[in-house]
């Protein structure tokens, strides 16, 4: 009976231990992002100069990749949801010129950064981690390091700054494509009239909704470059490790823009009521 006892409770505290490691150690990850995501602020900024031609570089190839994705999603998300979803009720409501309206919140606000941070992510942050990952397991950076290579600064900085540039550039692509997509479910298919729907976009649309959202993209490029950057550099276990880094960089990524864009509009709408009233 003693020895039952004790291999019960020996069970139970084991389930305890797992249980607070599984929580555990995506703190720990957590704090290690962070801590990656520090080093690398830092190094681009105490000293910006050196690093910018291989920033041209890595936005260039960025750029060819993301361009056409991002056109046809945001093209087809500002149609489909939008344009004719919206739309449709809209017009059994005999206005479906207030789509101009909800496209400031449905493309400039809030699908067009989503969509653009997605693409993004799942373009150039998997191709990313892909890169520093298979550096990492053929033993280039230890290379670097042991020759005295900052390779943070030679590696990731360019990269990060480059994720942050072209995920503000793209998401200017996105709205433009979303807007566009709206236009068509709401002038042709549902006959609204074509400058009401401009009017309305425009006389609702705000320089804060135009700077906010590029801030915004600029703050998910930061987010993916660094946690794809992480997960890359800290690959290990050779090609299925590689694969595993790609799969956490892309999800974590994912849901780290989710949560920030939650909290970043939360506190925008807050420190600008106005912006929630439609004209």
């Amino acid at each position: 009976m003693t020895v039952s006892r004790v291999s019960l409770g020996r069970r139970r505290a084991l389930r305890i231990r797992k249980a607070l490691d599984a929580v555990a150690a995506p703190l720990a990850d957590a704090g290690d992002i962070v801590r990656f995501g520090a080093k690398v602020l830092w190094s681009a900024a105490r000293h910006p100069v050196g690093y910018w031609g291989e920033v041209r570089n890595q936005l260039f190839d960025a750029l060819k990749l993301c361009w056409f994705p991002l056109f046809l999603s945001s093209t087809a998300f500002g149609l489909g949801v939008v344009g004719i979803q919206a739309g449709n009720l809209l017009a059994l409501l005999g206005v479906p010129e207030r789509l101009g309206s909800l496209m400031v919140v449905g493309s400039v606000r809030e699908f067009g950064p989503w969509i653009d941070a997605m693409i993004v992510a799942g373009v150039v942050g998997t191709a990313l981690t892909a890169d520093l990952g298979a550096r990492r397991t053929r033993e280039e950076i230890d290379a670097m390091e042991v020759l005295g290579v900052d390779a943070i600064r030679t590696l990731v900085v360019p990269r990060v700054v480059a994720m942050v540039i072209v995920t503000a550039l793209m998401d200017l692509l996105s709205l433009a494509c979303g807007v566009i997509g709206g236009y068509v479910g709401a002038v042709p298919l549902h006959g609204a009239d074509a400058a009401s729907f401009f009017s309305l976009f425009f006389a609702n649309s705000t320089t804060t909704d135009i700077w906010a959202t590029v801030a915004k993209t600029a703050l998910f490029g930061l987010i993916i470059g660094v946690v794809c950057s992480y997960k890359g550099y800290r690959a290990a276990g050779g090609p299925v490790g590689v694969g595993r880094a790609v799969n956490q960089g892309v999800v974590i990524a994912f849901a780290s823009t989710w949560i920030f864009n939650a909290v970043f509009t939360a506190i925008l709408l807050g420190l600008n009521p106005g912006m929630q009233a439609f004209k």
